[in-house]
């Protein structure tokens, strides 16, 4: 308990808050270069796989792959991803501001699968006489898509987002070790300095900075959150412009009985 209570006290210790202090201090440096590599990275995923996890979503196509990509994404070793491409680009891709484009690469990988993957079952909860609906009215394919499932999807693909960034934020902690700053650079120095309250007072920074993020993206799942997602979801059945009917007409049960 009095650990923990040094680390508040570490926290909130004014010199620990100005301009000038000790590396790697101040602490709002560090938050401030936390956020923008997770911005970076998450902004960076989210226009690779929404726009793929939409069209797979919409037309059904590659369900198999995005299944198995999005598992296989996430067995990989996290650290492992990081370091390698830190070794192999961090030299070679340096920004002019001093980021390694290589961690930040690193980022982008292990967000991926999260976001892919709410894109693409956002779509697919969508009901379907709901879209049936639309195009009985006479929306094309790209109407009923920005229209109508996007819209409905918006909290399963917010999901995904709100999934895809805590990755990043968690995974940036380490990436202090390959050369990034953000909060990870007051854990890896309170280690080297034996410096308990340094090392608890950065672990606490990181929950509080997640579970901040992560309760901003749940107030927007729940504003967002409508009629038309749910049990009636596309799930497996047929999709648009196969050969078999998605309904399939059965002999009433009545009939059956008298039948036998």
């Amino acid at each position: 308990m009095n650990l923990f209570l040094d680390a508040i006290a570490w926290i909130f210790a004014p010199q620990n808050w100005q301009p000038g202090g000790q590396s790697p201090l101040p602490i709002q440096d560090r938050l401030l270069e936390h956020l923008l590599y997770t911005a970076l990275a998450v902004v960076i995923a989210a226009l690779i796989a929404l726009p793929l996890g939409f069209y797979i979503g919409h037309t059904g196509k590659g369900r198999q792959f995005v299944i198995g990509f999005t598992g296989a994404m996430r067995a990989l070793p996290t650290l492992g991803v990081l370091f390698f491409l830190t070794m192999v680009l961090g030299s070679v891709v340096r920004g002019p501001s001093g980021i390694f484009w290589g961690t930040i690469v690193a980022l982008v990988i292990l967000a991926i699968p999260s976001i892919l993957a709410g894109a693409y079952a956002g779509l697919e909860s969508v009901s379907r006489p709901v879209i049936d609906a639309a195009r009985a009215v006479g929306m094309t394919e790209m109407q009923i898509l920005t229209r109508v499932e996007i819209p409905l999807a918006l909290p399963l693909i917010i999901g995904g987002l709100r999934a895809g960034t805590l990755q990043v934020i968690a995974t940036a902690v380490i990436a202090s070790y390959a050369g990034l700053g953000g909060l990870g650079r007051i854990i890896s120095s309170g280690i080297g300095l034996n410096d308990y309250d340094r090392i608890l007072g950065g672990a606490i920074l990181v929950t509080v900075f997640a579970l901040v993020v992560d309760a901003l993206f749940a107030l927007v799942q729940r504003f967002t959150r409508g009629p038309g997602v749910g049990a009636g979801g596309r799930g497996n059945k047929v999709r648009r412009g196969a050969s078999r009917p998605e309904s399939v007409v059965e002999t009433p049960t009545h009939e059956r009985n008298v039948t036998a």
